[in-house]
């Protein structure tokens, strides 16, 4: 669960688009969904889960249950007029050229593009700087339907093969194909069955790469908790390929990891047992037979191998640095009595990169990016001056190049592309999209709001400029708050369809996060879990106090740990708001562990089975677990995928159920489930620009509105 979305036209304010007429109203039947007597007991409580039978996703009656479902939830959207507006001005506004950053591979340069409404970027290169693009690989031909996707692209040390990862239907799980990258032909079999991995080659001979046992039962729902580190050397087959570490049964590691330096002498191992925390482990390829060398053996912090010269290695480490500082150590003697500050912590996290001879230190200032340019001394070159305020990513290359690309974005400036010499610090602009878009009709603001325990939280606000604070601005929300996970000002070509329609597009940076380093990441975690959903209440509470929204008109939004999120903070106020978006929510929180990986969750929520204490924290506000009949709970939509693998489901399916059966108002609750689909991470534009009709036209219309709030867009974009 891991890291990572305006427009000039006539202006014409929501004010005069409050006296539509009173919305007609939908009359919803909802599917029977059948309750089973499952009982589980926790510490001598018994717990009722009577929509167990929801969790198998192989059986015909879930599959029966899911084609019920979306025949109810798509008769609903069917009703919503302006829902096919929306569709037609997200794939207007969608439909621009987007370039990726360029980067080098042996005699190539390649990047990923998009024509417009793709379905999926495609991979192209060229030769120098003149040389004519040519297409590498397109993803749209992996399946008719776009759901298969290109997870990952990695070359050898010279570039001349390349091993790509494809994901089907959004599942974790992946299959990598090997290819010379000159001819673009196949080389050997495709490698299967790998999943939370990486590709890192040692030179040209082979790579290594993770994943688990195929598990007994469902692929996408069974767990998985013993991952493997392997070595594929090319040319021999799959079954042959190395174990390198993992496979223990007395000691389970749930991720691990293998990463190879640049001039490939070292091998470092990550074996994690949750999502944060990492052991580190390095083994010297330049030796034959060298054995796995410990550096750290616990996993109470997170550090990793950035660099190296010869053997002194360079360590990014929040080792007493919960804001994360780089260290220098000698490989003979790597333990970390021996580490000596580099860079040292700041107030600041620090986000660290290596490029063209030099390092680059990204900071989050109040989650705005700041960058700084080192030498491979520690001494300050210079601070890299961005094009504005918002987030820069990319900063970073091989050794030798003397040039590299970065990217910047905001809340209303999509991203573009800057050519930077890391001699001189200049840069220029590589590539800027062309889209029906003005960002300076549009402004974002951050403010800071006081929390339930006192703690001040930054939010960035984005609107378009003369919103009237009037409380009748449509809201959207958007929270996560867990994983050690930034929220960092982005672009979204959704969000500023939202937005031209005068709606309010707030993200606070949440406890939980990482926004300000581990110790804020800690405070959102396991018995402190709670301080996240008062941060997201104590939000939608500013919102309202200062006129940007009401309880009318304001609806909330995850996904992922996002999804919980938004589960928890409406069972918790239902009151608060009109309308709930949790998207691939984690909704049971006493059973989230038994599936796929959710065990390596637990440094973020405990689990109901290691104390009374914690499972009666967990169960007091587990979604599911949660939901009070005769409630009167906000307009609900649940979206999720039958292929996510990461979040089952199941989760979802549950919620709905136990919330239709526990609604007591007349605002529906739907759930809406996407076939062929998963996570998130590599669907289709067209399912992408479908879903977010449906969910901004289930919003609005469920705030009051009968047609599109600003009906001057909706004419110019007819036209």
């Amino acid at each position: 669960m891991k890291k990572p979305i305006i427009i000039t036209l006539a202006t014409l304010t929501l004010a005069s688009c409050q006296t539509t007429p009173k919305k007609e109203k939908i009359t919803v039947n909802y599917p029977k969904t059948n309750q089973v007597d499952s009982v589980d007991t926790y510490f001598g409580i018994e717990v009722k889960d009577p929509y167990r039978w929801l969790e198998d996703d192989r059986s015909p009656e879930t599959e029966a249950w899911v084609k019920d479902q979306n025949k109810t939830t798509f008769g609903y959207l069917d009703h919503i007029s302006f829902r096919a507006d929306l569709k037609k001005r997200l794939e207007k506004l969608w439909n621009y050229e987007k370039l990726g950053s360029p980067f080098k591979e042996g005699d190539y340069t390649y990047f990923y593009k998009n024509d417009g409404l793709q379905n999926q970027y495609v991979v192209y290169r060229k030769k120098g700087d003149d040389g004519k693009a040519e297409v590498f690989l397109d993803p749209n031909t992996f399946s008719e339907d776009g759901t298969t996707s290109l997870a990952d692209l990695s070359f050898s040390k010279d570039g001349s093969i390349a091993a790509y990862a494809i994901s089907e239907g959004g599942s974790d799980w992946r299959k990598v194909i090997i290819i010379d990258a000159a001819k673009k032909e196949i080389l050997e079999d495709t490698l299967v069955d790998i999943k939370f991995s990486g590709i890192s080659w040692k030179e040209n001979d082979g790579f290594y790469y993770s994943s688990y046992d195929k598990p007994k039962g469902s692929e996408l729902s069974a767990k998985t908790d013993q991952h493997k580190l392997y070595y594929h050397k090319l040319g021999t087959p799959q079954k042959n390929d190395v174990l390198v570490f993992g496979g223990t049964p007395a000691e389970k590691h749930r991720y691990v990891s293998g990463s190879v330096t640049e001039d490939g002498k070292y091998l470092f191992i990550y074996p994690r047992i949750s999502t944060s925390g990492s052991k580190l482990l390095m083994k010297d390829l330049s030796a034959p037979n060298a054995p796995i060398v410990t550096i750290l053996d616990h996993t109470d912090t997170d550090s990793y191998v950035m660099e190296n010269v010869g053997s002194k290695l360079f360590i990014m480490t929040n080792k007493d640095a919960p804001n994360q500082k780089v260290v220098t150590v000698d490989a003979a003697n790597p333990s970390p009595e021996n580490w000596v500050d580099f860079i040292p912590e700041t107030e600041n996290v620090l986000s660290p990169s290596t490029g063209g001879g030099f390092f680059f230190a990204e900071y989050m200032v109040d989650a705005i990016s700041k960058v700084y340019q080192y030498d491979y001394d520690g001494k300050l070159v210079r601070e890299v001056k961005l094009p504005g305020v918002g987030s820069a990513g990319g900063f970073g290359g091989k050794k030798e190049d003397k040039e590299f690309y970065f990217s910047f974005t905001n809340y209303s400036t999509p991203g573009s592309s800057f050519k930077y010499n890391v001699d001189t610090g200049e840069y220029t602009q590589y590539w800027k999209p062309n889209i029906d878009f003005n960002p300076s009709e549009y402004e974002s603001k951050q403010v800071f709001y006081t929390s339930k325990d006192g703690t001040k939280v930054p939010m960035i606000i984005t609107y378009k400029k003369g919103l009237e604070l009037n409380g009748k601005n449509p809201t959207i929300l958007y929270g996560y708050g867990g994983f050690n996970i930034s929220l960092t000002p982005s672009f979204s070509i959704a969000n500023a369809v939202w937005m031209e329609q005068g709606g309010v597009y707030a993200v606070p940076n949440l406890r939980g996060g990482g926004e300000y380093g581990k110790k804020w990441h800690d405070a959102g975690t396991k018995m402190q879990k709670q301080n996240v959903f008062d941060d997201f209440i104590a939000a939608a509470e500013y919102l309202i106090k200062e006129k940007y929204t009401s309880s009318e008109y304001l609806a909330i939004r995850g996904g992922s740990n996002g999804g919980l999120l938004v589960g928890a903070t409406m069972t918790q106020r239902p009151d608060l708001m009109k309308v709930a978006l949790p998207a691939v929510g984690v909704l049971d929180m006493l059973r989230y562990h038994t599936f796929t990986s959710g065990a390596g969750w637990a440094y973020d929520y405990g689990t109901s089975e290691e104390s009374k204490e914690m499972f009666n924290y967990l169960k007091g506000y587990s979604p599911v677990h949660n939901i009070k009949k005769g409630t009167s709970y906000p307009a609900t939509l649940i979206t999720t995928g039958d292929h996510d693998d990461r979040v089952v489901p199941a989760h979802s399916f549950k919620f709905a159920a136990a919330l239709q059966e526990g609604q007591a108002g007349e605002n529906p609750t739907l759930i809406r489930i996407e076939t062929n689909a998963g996570h998130g991470a590599g669907t289709p534009v067209s399912k992408t620009i479908e879903q977010y009709a449906d969910i901004y036209g289930f919003t609005l219309f469920n705030m009051g509105y009968e047609q599109l709030p600003n009906q001057a867009v909706l004419k110019e974009f007819k036209e």
